[in-house]
């Protein structure tokens, strides 16, 4: 009866111990979506508007994690949503893509976002190691400033193993930097000698976010909005061939070094069906709309959960040379395609 009775004393507390543990997990992640849902209400405010979401969510989570500290007893359900909500989110991202579009009524669009992926993928990589630059940090970076911002950086970090603070640092300086590119164009639209096309279309294909390109071709109206957010979708849709010859490569990088070879992306074969679904299925605009809202607050979670993990300290030791590579290749980038585009035009 003594041992029975210890035996079911034991049991009881593993019970209550898991159960305490699956509490601070669940903790842990309401603990990211807290500031994602704070973020999200910074976000909405006159000014802050302009920063945006998910900036607004990292930069409270990079302080808190600096005066506060990491919370340490949630760090289980912390974890879960940087690695796995961001995946879910990169899915969801899919809906945006319409493939269709890109591919029939794209055309030559695709031609000048492909330039744009190799310009700032090439661009960033060559001042980073001319400045001795974090190349990690720099390649994460590039690929942001080529394709589609935080969310390629999101879709990418996993298939280069990029570590969490690495991806934190990376989507908050592009969203930061892609603020202000786009406050910038939005200033200078009516003093280009460009037509209003060509102004959207050189947004599209070289600002850094969806939210960045909409902000900027808002202004000129809703026909040069289409066309804008038509050359960034095709720069959304080079993601996904981007991100399979990133993970050969990686294979190729790690075969002769571990026995480990780098994971294949399968969230981005998610990423391909929810991009079908929303390409080929009719899919009522608001729920579209609900769905696009969700991958952005999810996606802010797990940057949340990257950010808590980002030492001020590695802003100003690690950061500064590959932000510099990324805003010249940004210079680059905007100026190339924007002379290239008022040549094609005249």
């Amino acid at each position: 009866m003594w041992f029975q009775a210890k035996v079911n004393l034991g049991f009881q507390q593993s019970l209550m111990i898991e159960q305490e543990r699956r509490n601070r997990f669940v903790m842990g992640i309401m603990f990211t979506m807290v500031f994602a849902g704070a973020g999200t209400l910074l976000g909405s405010l006159p000014f802050i508007e302009r920063i945006g979401a998910m900036l607004s969510a990292i930069l409270m989570a990079v302080i808190y994690r600096n005066v506060v500290g990491y919370p340490e007893s949630l760090r289980e359900g912390i974890q879960f949503s940087a690695r796995y909500l961001m995946r879910f989110a990169i899915i969801l991202y899919g809906f945006k893509l319409n493939i269709d579009l890109v591919i029939h009524k794209g055309g030559i669009l695709l031609f000048y976002d492909v330039l744009t992926i190799v310009m700032g993928i090439s661009v960033t990589m060559l001042l980073a190691k001319l400045f001795k630059a974090d190349l990690n940090l720099s390649l994460l970076l590039g690929i942001g400033t080529g394709v589609c911002g935080a969310a390629a950086i999101a879709a990418v970090s996993p298939i280069l193993k990029a570590n969490d603070e690495d991806t934190a640092i990376g989507a908050g300086i592009i969203a930061l930097v892609g603020t202000v590119f786009a406050l910038s164009y939005t200033f200078l639209m009516p003093f280009l000698p460009i037509s209003s096309v060509t102004y959207g279309i050189w947004s599209g294909v070289s600002l850094h976010e969806i939210a960045h390109v909409a902000a900027a071709a808002m202004p000129a109206g809703p026909d040069v909005m289409a066309i804008s957010l038509l050359a960034k979708l095709g720069r959304v849709f080079l993601l996904i061939p981007l991100s399979f010859l990133l993970s050969m490569w990686m294979k190729r990088k790690e075969g002769g070094k571990s026995n480990q070879s780098a994971p294949f992306p399968w969230f981005l074969v998610g990423f391909i069906i929810t991009s079908l679904i929303g390409t080929y299925l009719e899919i009522p605009e608001n729920v579209l709309k609900d769905i696009s809202s969700a991958s952005s607050f999810l996606l802010g979670a797990a940057m949340v959960g990257l950010g808590l993990n980002v030492h001020l300290s590695s802003l100003r030791t690690r950061a500064m040379r590959p932000l510099l590579a990324m805003i010249i290749a940004s210079i680059v980038v905007s100026s190339v395609s924007f002379f290239a585009l008022m040549w094609l035009s005249v």
